[in-house]
């Protein structure tokens, strides 16, 4: 896969928008490597890393109870939190008559990012200030980036997508669309389409995505395939638990996500289940249960404690507790096999040359492996193809083999 591709003019004020906050740890990798790809890129071609960088959260409690706080601290970059129409009464109602008298759809997402373009200013007002030898790069177009992922994936978030990505643009950034994925069906959405028509780049992170986007009609000149920048995470050293032996423990992440879109009821869990049993009984490999994202609607903390309280007693068997990305990193980098099903755990584990089957559901996991791999078949299982409980054991089996080889 080309690697590179990052032509853009990085020496300029820069926001990064639709992150949806650290506490999942996919997001906070995304947004991690990127800011230290900006630094590097910027130190590169002489240019102040200093540079006012904007990120427009869902949740800076979260950002800055893990990693982005340290690099905010650094001056990596300033977070800021969206305003969230839907937790005050009296701006939901007043803009909820205003968009049905108005039509003025693009009236949430400016209220959303009303705090945003004032923190913007009063950024860009102050770096005026102490850096007045700067003034070129400060009068240069601004940059916005989506952080992609797959948000273009989810039909509920296309149509705030859309909106969102008009309010930049009218506001005079020049935008990009970072690191993502798209579902080539979806494509058949012109509205869709025309929206992306609108970004100066797309940088599709696996090929499946690339080329259904060239297909779609996008120039080709606007796209850049480039791997998903998580893979670039630093990893942090960590403290193992007892159960954890270093280079002989299977690292396991289950998601209450994938369970949702499971074919036959039950089956996933039963299938990590029986995966363990087959671990313990027949490896002298112990096992390691991995969260990755950790809201409370959505916490893989939840399907992997039930399967620790079964199998605890053996003494064979970790549960990890929440920490920042570089530090969940480093536990799966540790481990001798993963079974992952949030992508980014996924990706932590290929990059740190884990060997790893993915319970996929979506374009990304099989796009990922394919370029990784040539092929997705038996490196990604997709979760809606589960149908008896040792799937995850004949691919474990499959993998294994290769890997032998």
């Amino acid at each position: 896969m080309p690697d590179e591709g990052e032509n853009m003019d990085l020496g300029r004020p820069i926001i990064l928008y639709m992150h949806a906050g650290s506490g999942n740890h996919g997001c906070e990798a995304i947004v991690n490597s990127t800011l230290k790809l900006i630094a590097a890129k910027r130190n590169e071609a002489g240019v102040s890393d200093q540079l006012p960088v904007l990120v427009v959260t869902n949740s800076v409690d979260e950002d800055r109870k893990y990693s982005l706080g340290a690099l905010e601290k650094a001056g990596l970059c300033h977070l800021v939190e969206d305003r969230h129409i839907d937790r005050k009464l009296l701006p939901h109602i007043f803009y909820y008559v205003y968009r049905k008298v108005s039509g003025d759809r693009e009236s949430f997402l400016r209220y959303k990012y009303k705090d945003a373009f004032r923190e913007y200013d009063k950024l860009m007002a102050s770096y005026r200030n102490k850096h007045p030898e700067q003034i070129e790069a400060l009068s240069k177009q601004p940059l916005a980036v989506s952080i992609g992922g797959d948000n273009y994936c989810y039909p509920e978030m296309v149509d705030d997508l859309i909106l969102a990505h008009n309010v930049f643009r009218k506001k005079g950034f020049e935008t990009v669309l970072w690191g993502c994925s798209i579902e080539p069906e979806s494509l058949s959405d012109k509205n869709l389409v025309k929206d992306l028509q609108e970004y100066k780049k797309i940088y599709a992170r696996e090929s499946i995505s690339y080329k259904a986007l060239l297909d779609a009609g996008i120039p080709k000149d606007k796209l850049v395939l480039r791997k998903d920048p998580a893979f670039e995470l630093i990893t942090e050293k960590v403290t193992l638990p007892k159960a954890f032996v270093p280079g002989n423990t299977v690292g396991i992440n289950l998601s209450p996500m994938v369970q949702n879109k499971e074919k036959v009821p039950g089956v996933t869990i039963e299938s990590y289940r029986n995966f363990i049993r087959y671990i313990l009984d027949n490896t002298d490999q112990n096992i390691a249960l991995i969260p990755h994202v950790v809201w409370g609607s959505n916490d893989d903390r939840r399907p992997l404690e039930e399967l620790f309280l079964e199998f605890k007693d053996t003494k064979r068997v970790a549960m990890i507790g929440d920490a920042p990305a570089t530090e969940l990193k480093g536990y799966i980098a540790m481990c001798s096999f993963f079974v992952g099903a949030r992508t980014h755990s996924t990706i932590a584990a290929y990059s740190s040359n884990v060997p790893t089957l993915v319970i996929g559901y979506s374009v990304k996991s099989r796009g990922i492996a394919t370029d990784l791999f040539g092929t997705y078949d038996n490196y990604v299982l997709p979760v809606q193809e589960i149908e008896d409980s040792d799937s995850i054991i004949n691919a474990y089996k499959w993998i294994m083999e290769k890997v032998k080889k």
